[in-house]
């Protein structure tokens, strides 16, 4: 009888961690702290009710007498402390920051979401189909493209908002808000996924799906989509810091996320009328929490991009 122990195939995950992607990832620092920084950030905003000290939009819970308290310093009236301080109306810096960054995350994913799904559509159709479809549809972003981007938005964004109820305005600005991003950066999806369209519908694997009956929508979407996925993931990543951004350009602006769900760029408008009054504190901690966030999303996605080009390795 062999003693041979039978060797276990390894799992999965297993698999994964051994992966060039995943050997890459662990070689490279910048991609490791960027990670590290965008996962905690990630769950300090998704978890803000159970982690902020203090809930900064419950007017209830609000003390005027707090006002203005610098950072770690008890305040004169009441002697509470505050660790990164207070706002004019007695707000914890600390809690607005990750009540703010939930609204900056939620506003900056969905209009990527958003303008992927719209541009990978358009895209795939531009490609596959040809003809008329492609050039309106690369005509119309050849023109967006002669505009910057957060233009196109506050455009979109005033004459969403101008045709929305007035009673509904404070409700639906988040969503117009997202739309109007969204519809600004579709355009880089749309022209990407084209491009790779137009290589992968002449392979073999398209003709043999054309030649057992498939219908174009099938092939597009179970064929060519999952082989052009790759840039536009990256893509993705490195539009999430720019939709961040986006969105604290109009929030600081005044035509993004309304005062009673302020973003992270809301926060900076607040604290930009008192950096010359003394109180640097209410501007500097959203700031710098918005700069730390946008640069590492930034920084992994720029990882990401060369790790899944071989070009680049």
């Amino acid at each position: 009888m062999s003693d041979i122990t039978p060797v276990k195939d390894p799992s999965r995950l297993s698999l994964w961690w051994q992966s060039d992607f995943m050997y890459t990832f662990k070689r490279s620092p910048v991609a490791v702290v960027s990670f590290v920084m965008v996962a905690l950030m990630v769950l300090a905003a998704v978890f803000a009710p159970l982690i902020a000290p203090y809930n900064p939009f419950d007017p209830a819970s609000l003390n005027l007498m707090n006002g203005f308290s610098a950072p770690m310093t008890p305040n004169a009236f009441t002697g509470e402390s505050f660790v990164l301080g207070t706002d004019d109306q007695g707000r914890d810096v600390l809690s607005t920051i990750l009540y703010g960054m939930r609204i900056s995350l939620f506003v900056g994913a969905a209009a990527v979401l958003f303008a992927m799904v719209l541009g990978i559509t358009l895209g795939l159709l531009a490609g596959y189909v040809g003809g008329w479809t492609e050039t309106i549809i690369m005509r119309t972003a050849d023109v967006q493209l002669t505009f910057p981007a957060i233009l196109v938005a506050m455009l979109i964004f005033g004459i969403a908002k101008g045709i929305t109820p007035v009673e509904y305005r404070d409700q639906m600005a988040i969503w117009v808000l997202i739309i109007a991003i969204g519809l600004s950066d579709w355009v880089q999806f749309a022209r990407v996924v084209r491009g790779a369209t137009l290589v992968e519908k002449n392979k073999e694997y398209v003709q043999a799906a054309r030649l057992i009956g498939r219908t174009s929508p099938a092939i597009m979407l179970r064929h060519i989509l999952p082989n052009v996925l790759s840039p536009v993931l990256v893509i993705a990543t490195i539009s999430l810091a720019l939709a961040i951004i986006a969105e604290a350009t109009l929030s600081f602006l005044g035509v993004g996320a309304p005062p009673t769900q302020p973003s992270l760029g809301t926060l900076i408008r607040i604290g930009q009328g008192f950096l010359f009054s003394g109180e640097w504190w209410i501007l500097l901690f959203p700031a710098v929490t918005l700069l730390a966030l946008a640069l590492s999303v930034n920084l992994l996605g720029d990882w990401l991009r060369d790790a899944l080009n071989p070009r680049l390795r």
